[in-house]
Order: structure tokens, then sequence, then C-alpha cells
């Protein structure tokens, strides 16, 4: 799997920013300043981080062996997608699509709103 096109595809949503808060390794992918991706390698295998609805997330785990409960987050909203595995490239789309539509509706109306106005109607599904 390409990280380059995986970063390419989180930073193509709207307001995102890639941030490395912890170490000069692992990149935090945001929107106005929450996290709704992490980008990592643990134990040699390269692994993104997902937000997820919590029945969801188990319903993946239990289809694809590359989703694993997320390492070192909430294991009940966030996955881990094994990135070396054979998940296509658009279930990893679909899958960032829902973590960044997730936390966009956790953010302040007002927010949401500006968000919407700046990037052409509802940015999340």
């Amino acid at each position: 799997m390409d990280i380059l096109i995986i970063k390419d595809y989180l930073l193509s949503k709207p307001e995102a920013v890639e941030d490395y808060p912890f170490d000069d390794k692992t990149a935090v992918f945001k929107v106005q300043g929450k996290m709704f991706a992490l980008l990592s390698k643990y134990q040699g295998r390269q692994l993104l981080n997902l937000k997820c609805n919590p029945d969801h997330a188990i319903e993946l785990r239990d289809i694809f062996m590359e989703i694993i409960p997320a390492y070192h987050m909430n294991k009940r909203h966030w996955n881990s997608v094994i990135l070396d595995g054979d998940l296509p490239m658009g279930e990893i789309e679909r899958l960032v699509d829902h973590s960044y539509s997730l936390v966009v509706k956790g953010l302040k109306k007002s927010i949401r709103e500006g968000l919407e106005v700046r990037h052409g109607g509802e940015i999340y599904k």
C-alpha cells in the first residue's frame, strides 16, 4: 500500500492538516484541531488509526483481518487498519470518510457550519 497515496487522500478532506505532535514518525491528521486519523508504524506494520462508530468497528473487525482494535487508543471508538494487507483502497477511503465525518459531526455547530460555507454544502455524510 502506497503511504503517499493514503496521505494525499487524508489531506484531500476539507481543511485537513498533518501534524507530528508525538514524534517525527507518527503523522496525525486533524480537522479544526480534532484528530480523525493517525498514521504510524508498530511492530514493523504500517497502521492507520481511524475513528469509527462502535457497533460498526466490531463488524469491521469481524469481516476484515486487516482491521483490529486501535493500538494505544480507545478500542471502542478507534480501529487500526493494517496497511500492508489486502484491504482494497476503496474500503480504506470509505473508512477515512467515515472517521472524518464522525469528527466533523462532533464539532460545534458554528464550526461545522463554517466548514460547510467554505467548502460548499454538507461536507460530511
